[in-house]
């Protein structure tokens, strides 16, 4: 079956990543469930995208939450008949403070916005996935969180705590026709500035675009062999 007949869920649809994975996406063909706190952005980017009403549906919800979770993923499976394709692009940084310095709910925070969505959107829709036979899940994982640097501890605690809970998930959904994947980057290039104003600093960076077709690749027939994966998509030798 080609991506045109697959029912996508994007969260973070509204960032600039969202947008541009959106856009992708329904030009392969796709139905797309647009994930967000906000109505009213979310039928901006439906516009914006040019998504025909019968190609897209609302989930409003904050994923932090576990039954708004469930409530936004069971109003797309209901609109469509299912979910075939989770992309995770939920993101956020916050840090600069030493550790010995950390105020706890700057963790919390970071845990809430990077763990407790993913386990909640997983858990939500992987279960209609290993059902059906087929699924993809695809989040965006972070290089520089895996490296630990000095002053980012919130973000690399949170980051490095999805990591493991999609690889820990890609284990155990293997053979069930359903597979989990990272695509890591540094930082995510949403300026263009690699290409229009190159420097050594952001010779590494990620364009949006390159993390949405590899999404593509990654939720293919063609990739079903890729399971556990972080693709680097941040040049690094």
């Amino acid at each position: 079956m080609a991506i045109a007949d697959r029912v996508v869920l994007v969260t973070g649809a509204t960032g600039i990543l969202g947008r541009v994975v959106v856009g992708r996406f329904a030009a392969a063909g796709a139905r797309l469930g647009l994930v967000g706190t906000q109505l009213d952005r979310l039928a901006e980017v439906a516009r914006d995208q040019g998504l025909a009403a019968d190609r897209w549906v609302a989930a409003v919800g904050d994923l932090r939450d576990g039954a708004q979770t469930r409530a936004a993923v069971k109003s797309v499976a209901d609109r469509f008949g299912r979910v075939d394709v989770v992309l995770h692009l939920v993101g956020g940084w916050t840090g600069g403070t030493a550790l010995v310095d950390l105020d706890p709910a700057e963790l919390t925070g970071m845990l809430d916005q990077h763990l407790w969505t993913t386990l909640n959107v997983v858990q939500a829709a992987l279960p209609g996935m290993i059902a059906a036979g087929w699924g993809r899940v695809a989040a965006v994982g972070s290089r520089p969180a895996l490296e630990a640097a000095p002053r980012a501890a919130s973000y690399a605690i949170a980051k490095t705590a999805e990591d493991t809970l999609l690889r820990t998930l890609a284990r155990e959904a293997a053979g069930t026709g359903v597979t989990v994947n990272l695509v890591t980057v540094g930082t995510i290039d949403e300026q263009h500035q690699r290409d229009s104003a190159g420097t050594p600093k952001n010779a590494t960076w990620t364009t949006p675009e390159e993390i949405a077709a590899a999404f593509l690749f990654l939720c293919s027939d063609e990739a079903g062999a890729i399971n556990g994966a972080r693709l680097p998509l941040d040049r690094h030798g």
